[in-house]
């Protein structure tokens, strides 16, 4: 057997190697370690570790027992014990730094209600929406300047209060690049945003229904909603999981879309909504029969 015959199996061998190593390293999925997918390792665990944002009434926080509550925490709770998995509630995190300890690997999902973006959507996945919420724009009561059009926002000498990294800041940056944006740090509370107009720090803040009203019961007359019958945007709450891992997101919305169907989570709505109807229900998928 000649030389270069040898060399010839020796190449082939090492190509078989290396094939096998690799497909075991990385498991024909793209993910390092292995083949297991974020459901597998969930499912060996029996565990979600899952980070969430501090935002009533779907992620409320006692302040002295440090306990979870609200139609978010509640519904995910519910979801875990369906799937036999218990949810650990890990990290509370910012809306800025949400989706970076998503991706490093810090939990598995993020469990307080976010709404969906196209910048987001390039680093993360979404759950169904579970409801939707309108987003309106408030300034001081005697301020008319956005009663009949928003576009007069979008000048230079418009201040708008939004929270890093919250979706009101993108809302302001896209579609009213020239107004001047008062920057709340992002573990600041939405209402710090509406005590800035209040408090003509700012001109206007983009915030959600719910959390305006609950605003107003405290701080009647301070702010006013401009355009009632004609909200900003109109959202869907959602919960944020992985990019890429379609089965971990696939047994999590069928664990979501069971409690929308039984009225599970119609309950909880009703249960912590301290404003009736601000928020909105999903569309059903079928028709009844008549």
């Amino acid at each position: 057997m000649n030389n270069k015959y040898l060399k010839a199996i020796g190449f082939i061998i090492a190509v078989m190697v290396i094939s096998y190593v690799t497909s075991m390293w990385f498991g024909g999925t793209g993910k390092i370690g292995g083949t297991e997918s974020l459901k597998d390792r969930i499912i060996k665990a029996g565990k979600i570790r899952v980070g969430y944002v501090i935002y009533p009434p779907s992620s409320i926080k006692d302040p002295n027992t440090g306990k979870l509550s609200g139609i978010f925490v509640d519904a995910l709770d519910e979801a875990g014990k369906n799937l036999n998995l218990k949810v650990d509630w890990t990290e509370e995190v910012g809306w800025g730094s949400m989706i970076e300890g998503l991706r490093a690997g810090r939990y598995d999902m993020i469990g307080s209600p976010v709404w969906t973006s196209a910048p987001r959507a390039t680093q993360a996945d979404f759950s169904i929406p579970l409801m939707y919420s309108a987003i309106a724009v408030y300034a001081r009561p005697d301020d008319h300047r956005f009663d009949k059009s928003y576009d007069p926002i979008n000048d230079p000498n418009v201040r708008i209060a939004a929270v890093d990294g919250e979706l009101s800041n993108t809302i302001a940056k896209e579609q009213f690049p020239q107004a001047k944006i008062v920057s709340l740090p992002q573990l600041a509370s939405i209402s710090e945003a509406l005590l800035n107009v209040a408090t003509g720090k700012a001109d206007v803040a983009f915030v959600e229904i719910s959390i305006a009203g609950e605003y107003l019961k405290n701080n009647p007359g301070k702010i006013r909603n401009v355009q009632p019958a004609n909200p900003l945007r109109i959202n869907g709450n959602t919960m944020v999981v992985p990019e890429g891992e379609q089965s971990f997101k696939s047994m999590l919305d069928v664990a979501l879309q069971e409690e929308l169907n039984s009225g599970f989570f119609a309950a909880l709505v009703k249960k912590y909504e301290t404003i009736p109807g601000s928020f909105y229900p999903p569309a059903r998928t079928f028709d009844l029969p008549k």
